[in-house]
């Protein structure tokens, strides 16, 4: 594992474990992985397959899932954030796209992959960083997690830089000021957001706003 200032990178065939605030935060590898509670956002690295209750879903690498409740992970390789006081939507995806579907910083580009059902919950989006990418450095107000999925680059921190590639979780805590860099390859990330700022509402959302009463 490596602490660069807060940049945390992690293996995902060895156990790992993290608490943040409101969540935590364990890779899975072999051994099946049961939670009970909760709701487990999982970044698919290698094929696995999720059950929970009746339901069975395989998976490929560069998947994600959204499993609240009991929750059982068999095989594979990932990443799974379990927030213990949220009931999310089931929902699983992927493979992930070859670029974003947003604009990012930077020439980057992103894509929302899992909304959040109302404003101010959990988030999980794919990061596309182009070859040749110098990223300028920012923070976050809240912590990002995910995998690394295809392609090679670099994060940057204050205390030095940090080579990634697939087969690696990471975490950057709350206000880690950090950068990506590429040069010939692409990089291609799963980013799980505790918060967002971005959500509907009862008093604002797609069903409410396009019903017009005609008494």
């Amino acid at each position: 594992m490596n602490d660069l200032h807060g940049f945390i990178a992690f293996p995902l065939d060895a156990p790992f474990s993290w608490e943040g605030d409101g969540f935590e935060v364990r890779s899975w590898f072999g051994p099946d992985v049961y939670v009970e509670g909760g709701t487990i956002f999982g970044c698919v690295h290698e094929r696995t397959t999720v059950v929970q209750g009746e339901d069975t879903v395989s998976l490929a690498a560069g998947s994600w899932f959204v499993a609240p409740g009991q929750t059982r992970v068999r095989g594979g390789r990932g990443v799974a954030i379990r927030v213990p006081d949220y009931l999310g939507m089931r929902q699983t995806g992927g493979p992930i796209e070859a670029v974003g579907r947003l604009r990012y910083i930077d020439g980057c580009t992103d894509t929302l992959l899992v909304c959040p059902p109302r404003l101010g919950e959990p988030c999980l989006n794919h990061l596309h960083v182009p070859p040749g990418t110098d990223q300028s450095f920012h923070v976050h107000p809240s912590a990002r997690v995910g995998t690394i999925v295809r392609g090679a680059g670099r994060c940057l921190t204050d205390a030095g830089a940090r080579d990634l590639s697939p087969g690696l979780g990471w975490i950057i805590p709350t206000g880690t000021r950090h950068a990506f860099r590429t040069t010939s390859s692409s990089l291609d990330v799963l980013a799980w957001h505790p918060d967002s700022d971005f959500g509907p509402t009862d008093e604002n959302h797609p069903m409410l706003n396009r019903t017009w009463r005609r008494d």
